[in-house]
């Protein structure tokens, strides 16, 4: 008899959220929903009172509070989150709602094994309030978008995007809700493709 191929290991992500942790939930959900072959090995959040560290609990994921505030540096903030991700045996790291600018501490650490979530459709609108951004703008459409992270805020490679409309009465609270329906959509598509390793990454 021929052996069955085992299946392979699921990927084994580490989540950085900074808030509501919507995302990280979505995640969480599609994980154990069978949807996606991943586990989320830990949960970093760097605000005390974030809602996302409530949702880990839920989910009966590890979580661990590094409070950018109680270190010297951003190089040493990081080191502290390249220990933490090294410890829990992480793979890839997913920036679901970080808001705070990565090192090449973190990034040499993970070289192209860091994705990030930016709610718009890159290149435009980069770095904070991209929402109310586009609504300044006055553009028609926006999204957001899954790329790999790079040294340049929200400018690496590519790997999803999703357009969503902007409606005539839009506020930045009724466009963010109808953005984040997608921003859930594409990263587990991004984190799927990751994990069949099919992933074709645009330049």
């Amino acid at each position: 008899m021929s052996e069955v191929p085992a299946a392979p290991s699921p990927l084994r992500l580490g989540v950085l959220a900074s808030g509501n942790g919507s995302n990280f939930a979505a995640l969480a959900e599609a994980i154990a929903g069978g949807e996606l072959a991943a586990q989320i090995q830990v949960l970093i959040y760097n605000n005390p009172d974030a809602p996302v560290a409530q949702r880990a609990q839920q989910w009966q994921i590890p979580s661990v509070l590094l409070n950018h505030r109680h270190y010297p540096s951003r190089e040493s903030f990081d080191a502290a989150i390249v220990e933490t991700l090294k410890t829990y045996a992480v793979e890839w790291v997913v920036m679901a709602g970080w808001m705070r600018i990565v090192t090449p501490v973190l990034l040499s650490a993970y070289p192209q094994r860091i994705i990030n979530l930016h709610p718009s459709l890159l290149p435009s609108f980069r770095g904070l309030h991209a929402v109310e951004q586009a609504l300044a703008a006055g553009v028609k459409i926006t999204g957001c978008t899954v790329h790999l992270v790079t040294e340049e805020l929200d400018s690496g490679p590519i790997l999803a995007q999703a357009a969503v409309p902007v409606l005539p009465d839009d506020t930045p609270a009724t466009l963010h809700a109808r953005i984040q329906v997608q921003e859930h959509r594409i990263l587990k598509q991004a984190i799927a493709e990751i994990a069949a390793q099919q992933v074709q990454v645009s330049r």
